[in-house]
């Protein structure tokens, strides 16, 4: 049996699976997290801790005999979250999260640094770990002078299941530290950022053996001598890995709490400029890139609680796909990533009548946020990427009008998976299999089967291609407003 532990800024993940790939259960706990300031995002990783406990603790309780049989227990988690410790281990102070924008001023001068986008192969996004460093270093220099290693979210619980400290790729190429197209720490890169390389921890590939789960924590958690903790993968290489989309042409489009478009790619092909992550994947040799929005059901989130409504009930009032209607929605409530790197940028409506009502804000939020996914494969494919169709994910895509929309917008084919577990939790899990048995990624990490095709609207596509168009045309209107 294998575990993958998925490690959210919501919660934490444990599913178990059967040699063959198959869930035979799963377990969740919750996770908050802390906004002492404007712009912060802040947890404890005692609370990581805790979590992961509280689901394999539950997972033993449940299934004792086949969690004795475990061999093997892979890793998935947020990214750019910085762990800071000190010469004996202990945390220095709460993880900064990847969603923690104080760190912008410190971004933006490390990326007009010489050579940093050129190593890293991205923009340096104020989610990213070295200026969070950078930041540390300058507002809170006594625990700045404190740190011996600085971890990743995951890779923190991997120290508290083995004592070893260590990363692999796809999390390390979202610091700014790695030079991605080498797959190795930057001494480049760590001197830009004032960091030294014996801060950093262990580099392996995501199939890579971290160590043996501890044997006193093994027997607190039902686990048997010996269960080997795999390296894993950052949450959307994992995902990635959950389903197969590991070679060029593979990819997939997520509509969660923000919107993510993927790309596997068989080499390094960085454009920093166009805002496209590119990092390492969680498989050796291997790259992806993905345009990243900052709030797709987040928007919709958000208009359910201003309405009172709940978000199924808004996209049920829908009806039937038709032509774009009158009020646009831009989706920066958070700012954005791809392909604006705006941080600053927020929101707005457009085009509002008086005889409009909450049905037509609904289809605005909607299709602001399948445009704005949009901007992002256009930003893929000007770097070579070539979809020719997508798997969609995500809680968004129980709306069976915003799927046919997202279809149309993007004039791809997308695919939905048969209901089952896709996710992050299943690529780790997947990962553990290929780091304890030795068995090929692509023999393993196969495509999920495909419920249904949802393909493009063709009577559709030019009305859609234009409201596109003047949807893009809008960013720098409002950028410009005071």
């Amino acid at each position: 049996m294998f575990i993958g532990l998925d490690l959210g800024t919501s919660g934490v993940r444990a599913i178990l699976v059967r040699p063959d790939g198959s869930v035979l259960d799963s377990a969740e706990a919750g996770l908050q997290a802390s906004h002492p300031h404007p712009g912060w995002s802040e947890q404890d990783p005692d609370d990581w801790l805790s979590a992961a406990r509280a689901a394999l603790v539950a997972l033993a309780q449940r299934h004792p005999l086949a969690m004795g049989r475990v061999a093997g227990l892979g890793l998935s988690g947020q990214m750019h979250g910085a762990v800071l410790l000190d010469a004996a281990g202990a945390v220095i102070r709460p993880a900064i999260l990847w969603n923690d924008s104080r760190s912008f001023a410190e971004a933006a001068e490390l990326d007009r640094t010489e050579a940093v986008r050129d190593l890293s192969g991205n923009i340096v996004f104020p989610g990213f770990t070295a200026p969070k460093l950078a930041w540390l270093a300058k507002h809170e220099p006594r625990s700045f002078a404190r740190v011996a290693k600085v971890l990743l979210p995951k890779d923190y619980l991997a120290f508290w299941l083995t004592g070893i400290l260590g990363s692999e790729m796809s999390d390390a190429a979202g610091t700014a530290w790695l030079d991605v197209g080498a797959r190795d720490w930057s001494d480049r890169l760590l001197e830009a950022g004032s960091m030294r390389r014996d801060q950093m921890p262990d580099l392996r590939e995501g199939t890579g053996t971290v160590g043996p789960v501890r044997p006193d924590l093994a027997a607190d958690l039902g686990l048997p001598d010996g269960v080997q903790v795999v390296a894993g993968g950052a949450d959307n290489a994992a995902a990635a890995c959950g389903v197969g989309a590991l070679a060029e042409g593979d990819g997939f489009v997520s509509l969660g709490t923000s919107g993510v478009l993927l790309a596997a790619r068989n080499g390094f092909h960085p454009d920093p400029a166009s805002a496209v992550h590119t990092f390492c994947h969680a498989v050796p040799g291997r790259w992806y890139q993905m345009g990243v929005i900052l709030a797709a059901t987040d928007s919709l989130n958000w208009l359910a609680r201003i309405t009172g409504a709940k978000a199924p009930t808004l996209t049920a009032e829908l009806g039937a796909l038709g032509a774009p209607g009158p009020v646009r929605f831009l989706p920066y409530l958070s700012g954005e990533r791809t392909p604006h790197n705006d941080a600053a940028v927020r929101g707005a409506f457009l085009h509002l009548d008086i005889a409009q009502d909450r049905t037509d804000l609904t289809r605005a939020v909607v299709e602001g946020v399948s445009f704005a996914l949009r901007d992002s494969l256009d930003a893929l494919r000007a770097t070579g990427a070539d979809l020719p169709r997508l798997l969609a994910i995500g809680g968004g895509t129980r709306s069976r009008y915003w799927v046919e929309l997202l279809a149309t917008v993007l004039g791809l084919p997308l695919d939905l998976p048969e209901q089952g577990e896709n996710g992050a939790a299943l690529g780790a899990a997947r990962l553990a299999i290929c780091g304890v048995t030795g068995a090929d990624p692509a023999q393993v990490m196969t495509r999920p089967a495909v419920a249904e095709t949802i393909d493009p609207r063709a009577d559709l596509l030019e009305a859609y291609e234009q409201a596109h168009a003047d949807f893009a045309a809008t960013y720098p209107k409002l950028k410009a407003l005071p």
